[in-house]
């Protein structure tokens, strides 16, 4: 049952809610990975479950149009059988005879400069759509290769999908909204497509991004706008701080953060609102994806707003749990004989306390799947050793969704790590905390130092060789790392040309300073 959460501007709830010619109704998600784990033999249809309850939701509701922020498929080049659902999913919920009641007032020839049908779908005489769906891409389901397409730019073909906020440029971003109006509610949407986090950073710093305003009644547009970054800080420039957006803005609509704080928080230093959906399906047994999923409904009528949490039950329940051996010297150490059974058996409580607890919550609602996610996190730091993890698992498989990894150890252990090339030594602290990083992380990050520090290579840097080979790896792109050599000599190229630089001496000289 939704619940109203929150107004603004002093408003009573009732009356900001009422659904009128003036008011915009709009399903907001993010993060939805179709597709994934979709070969899995039990948690296979999750990802489609959820989407068929989001747009069954959205239907009936009887909203205006679906925002979506991002990763709608959770792999760059779908599977034909991803595809397939989505395309039927939409075609079911999305098409039809209700009339839009807004209009659209930008240039769509702008807003959709991308698509080979520049304007919204609903106005494609050729389909008959009851709900629009607009949507920016993720960093999932991002454009790569040579044509720069992306899954999303199959569905605007196919007129699903409205995909908007794409930048062509790597120099300067103009972001120009979607003007949209009912009755007599404006309403202005920005978006922006997933973009590598360091490279936004430094062009919000550069004041290379630009929201543009509409020309006339600047104050009485609603400024709603959609973004697919990281929120949370994951190093010194790998986020997108709140406070580099405009101020003008009133609600952010934050994608690709899977923890759910659909609440909207106030950003008190630029005075506008963030509510951050969340993803409606778990992509790793984190504490973040255990926050139960909810998807909103935005209700827009003149400047004042309102959003309804509404929660899913299609949703895999998942309950994580953490258990530092250390902290319980009255139940064992690790000098006591048969420690190690000590330690599993009550392991195998916690496990079966989280399964009971599942099976409660999951009373009344027939929709959700029977089988949990369960996670027990087993710090085993202090002497103690790791009894034998699958053995263990597998005493769950009919219980649980995961039964291969229901528990996970962890040790903090701290070492170096050092990469050497022909002229010098890269030496680097590593902490092992909770979450296990992933070969390929490890491996792609390992390749990209070595190959760099021991080709010593001047043009090309160790992030970009890194995201090549992880595009070449991750999303089969054969042309990755030809593409970022072309691009970085025809770069330097035109650098070396503006700067005057003939000679082959010269050149080296060049280089050397810059590197």
């Amino acid at each position: 049952m939704s619940q109203c959460i929150w107004r603004l501007w002093g408003s009573d709830c009732a009356s900001v809610a009422r659904d009128d010619e003036d008011t915009f109704k709009i399903l907001i998600a993010t993060d939805i990975h179709l597709g994934y784990l979709e070969k899995d033999a039990v948690r296979g249809n999750d990802t489609f479950n959820t989407f068929d309850e989001i747009l069954k939701c959205a239907k009936q509701n009887q909203v205006d149009f679906i925002l979506l922020g991002g990763d709608l498929f959770h792999e760059n080049k779908p599977s034909r059988r991803c595809l397939h659902s989505c395309i039927s999913l939409l075609r079911k919920y999305c098409m039809g005879d209700t009339p839009i009641l807004f209009d659209v007032l930008s240039d769509q020839a702008v807003n959709f400069s991308n698509s080979k049908f520049p304007w919204v779908n609903y106005q494609d005489e050729n389909l008959n759509i009851s709900i629009p769906v607009f949507s920016v891409h993720g960093n999932h389901d991002d454009p790569t290769g040579a044509d720069g397409l992306c899954a999303l730019d199959l569905l605007s073909s196919a007129g699903l999908v409205n995909h908007f906020g794409r930048s062509q440029s790597v120099e300067r971003i103009e972001i120009s909204p979607v003007l949209l109006q009912k009755g007599s509610t404006k309403l202005a949407l920005y978006g922006i497509g997933s973009i590598p986090d360091e490279r936004l950073y430094r062009m919000f710093v550069n004041n290379q991004v630009t929201m543009l305003r509409p020309k006339e009644d600047q104050d009485q547009w609603f400024n709603l706008f959609t973004i697919h970054q990281n929120r949370s800080k994951h190093g010194a420039t790998n986020y997108i701080p709140e406070q580099f957006l405009d101020d003008f803005l009133d609600l952010v609509v934050w994608g690709h953060e899977h923890e759910c704080l659909i609440n909207p928080s106030r950003n008190e230093q630029r005075l506008f609102y963030v509510t951050q959906p969340g993803s409606s399906v778990a992509t790793s047994l984190s504490p973040g994806e255990a926050v139960k999923k909810h998807i909103g409904l935005l209700r827009v009528k003149g400047r004042k707003m309102n959003l309804q949490k509404i929660p899913l039950h299609t949703v895999r329940q998942f309950f994580i749990q953490d258990l530092v051996l250390s902290e319980h010297p009255d139940l064992f150490n690790p000098d006591m004989p048969k420690v190690n059974q000590r330690v599993e058996a009550f392991c195998q409580e916690k496990v079966e306390a989280m399964i009971e607890e599942a099976e409660r919550d999951r009373l009344g609602n027939p929709l959700t799947p029977e089988k949990p996610l369960i996670r027990l996190r087993v710090d085993y730091s202090g002497g103690f050793e790791a009894f034998n993890a699958t053995r263990f698992s597998q005493k769950f498989v009919e219980q649980v969704a995961n039964p291969k990894d229901v528990v996970h150890f962890i040790r903090q252990k701290e070492y170096k790590a050092k990469v050497k090339g022909n002229t010098h030594t890269h030496t680097q602290t590593i902490i092992i905390t909770f979450d296990k990083p992933t070969f390929s992380d490890v491996q792609i990050t390992l390749l990209s130092v070595c190959f760099c520090c021991t080709v010593q290579l001047s043009l090309l840097t160790e992030q970009g060789m890194g995201k090549a080979v992880q595009e070449y790896v991750d999303k089969e792109e054969k042309d990755a790392i030809e593409e970022l050599i072309r691009y970085q000599l025809e770069k330097t190229q035109r650098h070396l040309q503006q700067r005057g630089v003939l000679t082959e001496e010269e050149i080296d000289q060049e280089v050397q300073r810059r590197g």
